[in-house]
């Protein structure tokens, strides 16, 4: 008989196969669990050197996997930068910066995130003139919370050699007034002229961010997740991926990394990619584009007219057909392809992408996603089914403003169904969590408790009907990432013979009210059958 390395006992433990907690026991040997059984099935796995934890209470459950996030730039913007979700104001905003900056005197650049204009009292973007009166010697790049417009002041437009005359980008916009001078804002694609210069940060510096990174994620249990690519406001990711690799290498790596670099006409790099980076713990997974923005600065793509601005629905990246034919290149070459699409119009342009793909390069298992959902049609509820096209949301966003940041900009006869993950789910389409960290923190108990009470800014639940079960959720943060990675046979669920990712919390989700989801933390975190992380450190029986 085979010795296991470790064996946990459970009163509690979610397998994410069934609804509800089990009492069970897992045998671990090697990287795999050889099995899931009784107490006693499981004692004939004992030996001389197996390490054994009885957890009595709290809940064991496959590992989290985030299924959208930004690595490095999350790092930088987590450790590094002023936290702007707080402020009351424009005003408000540049003290906290100010304050920052005086505690980081040899940093280049003063980074900031979180700042949003829809819940300052004025409802006004900030200008250059507020952040030049508290910090006018080092250069600012300041992320609005959801990190798709970003504040500068005046030393970083000279840093970066801005002036009224630099061209916008092909889907992005400078800030400017009336009088065509410069706002210091920069929408979209636009900060790529800042972020490039911004984010030249020097590898020792990257590789304990990338550290810092991994600490976090097994301390919150996420054992999987999906680094998605694809604009010019993070940094070069393709810069990181060998420190990623150095990591593994080294038996570093705690956490399993899927990434997905930009979708490009030329798919020759993306093939590159895909064969050199084909590990178990780091690996290529598809490729990703945006097809719009985001509502609250009119630039996501909507199918009628704004409320608020009626010359515009918003915009896409690229022409409709230039994106039809990315997605029909890169889909003959069989790649997975992520869409960020938050309004209805873009939704329903990635879904026609996919759907005339198939047409022209037949039906297969493609698993194609779109990113974030935040604005349905009804027409189109049904094609994430029809089209087998996973619907990847990210509940901790409902939270990130009031509803009326977007109820005051969206028409009711656009029939907009917001964030609509029930909708979906009851159409029998597959849906997956992330966080977009570091749009919102890395936590999945935030996010789950999100999917649930669906809770916005205020504390008003919106659209109530949309939320999920709890199993629903644990399942959406573990099982259909693991899907969505193509990795549903060893990943996403406590069975014998998969990978053991595993993580253990110390309160039974299921036996507490759902307000308690925020306060439960993670006991131990398994990956690849190794304890990364105990707290406290637990004892073996």
């Amino acid at each position: 008989m085979v010795n296991a390395d470790i064996i946990l006992f459970g009163q509690h433990v979610f397998t994410g196969l069934q609804d509800e907690p089990i009492q069970a026991a897992i045998a671990i040997k090697d990287n795999k669990m050889i099995k899931i059984g009784s107490k006693e099935d499981i004692m004939s796995f004992l030996g001389d050197q197996t390490k054994v934890y009885d957890f009595e209470e709290g809940l064991i459950i496959p590992g989290f996997h985030d299924f959208h996030m930004h690595i490095m730039m999350g790092s930088i913007l987590q450790k590094d930068s002023a936290k702007l979700f707080d402020a009351a104001s424009e005003e408000d905003a540049a003290k906290i910066v100010a304050e920052f900056a005086e505690t980081r005197p040899n940093d280049d650049w003063i980074f900031g995130v979180g700042w949003d204009h829809t819940n300052w009292k004025n409802k006004v973007l900030p200008h250059k003139t507020t952040l030049d009166k508290y910090i006018c010697d080092r250069p600012v790049l300041l992320f609005n919370a959801e990190v798709h417009y970003a504040w500068i002041n005046s030393k970083a437009m000279e840093m970066i050699q801005l002036t009224k005359d630099t061209p916008d980008p092909e889907y992005g916009e400078i800030g400017k007034d009336e009088n065509g001078e410069l706002t210091g804002l920069l929408f979209e694609q636009a900060i790529g002229y800042a972020s490039e210069h911004a984010y030249k940060l020097p590898k020792e510096k990257r590789v304990n961010l990338f550290q810092g990174f991994l600490n976090e994620t097994k301390r919150l249990g996420i054992t999987s997740v999906n680094d998605l690519y694809g604009a010019k406001i993070a940094p070069n990711p393709l810069d990181d991926l060998e420190i990623f690799k150095e990591f593994e290498r080294e038996g570093l790596l705690t956490t399993r990394i899927h990434f997905s670099p930009e979708l490009k006409m030329d798919v020759a790099a993306a093939k590159e990619l895909q064969k050199n980076y084909q590990s178990d713990k780091l690996t290529f997974s598809g490729l990703k584009q945006f097809i719009d923005g985001v509502v609250t600065s009119h630039t996501a793509f909507l199918l009628d007219h704004y409320k608020d601005r009626p010359e515009t629905k918003g915009g896409t990246t690229y022409p409709a057909e230039t994106i039809k034919q990315l997605v029909k290149k890169a889909d003959k070459e069989k790649f997975q392809i992520r869409f960020h699409a938050i309004g209805n119009g873009a939704v329903r342009l990635a879904l026609d992408a996919f759907e005339e793909a198939r047409n022209v390069n037949g039906e297969r298992d493609a698993r194609h996603v779109i990113e974030h959902v935040e604005v349905l049609h009804p027409d189109d509820v049904h094609r994430f089914k029809e089209l087998n096209v996973i619907a990847s949301f990210q509940p901790k966003h409902i939270e990130l403003m009031e509803s009326e940041a977007y109820t005051a900009r969206i028409s009711e006869k656009q029939q907009p169904l917001y964030y609509p993950i029930k909708t979906l789910v009851d159409t029998g389409a597959k849906i997956a969590f992330g966080t977009d960290f570091p749009v919102v923190p890395l936590n999945p108990m935030m996010g789950i408790y999100q999917a649930i009470t669906r809770k916005d800014l205020t504390g008003k639940a919106w659209q109530e009907s949309e939320g999920v079960t709890l199993a629903q959720a644990l399942k959406y943060y573990t099982a259909t990432p693991a899907f969505g990675s193509f990795r549903e046979k060893e990943l996403g669920t406590l069975e014998a013979g998969k990978i053991a990712d595993i993580a253990v919390l110390n309160k039974n989700l299921f036996s507490i009210s759902t307000e308690e989801i925020l306060e439960t933390e993670v006991k131990m975190t398994i990956m690849d059958g190794k304890i990364v992380y105990e707290n406290p450190v637990v004892t073996t029986v």
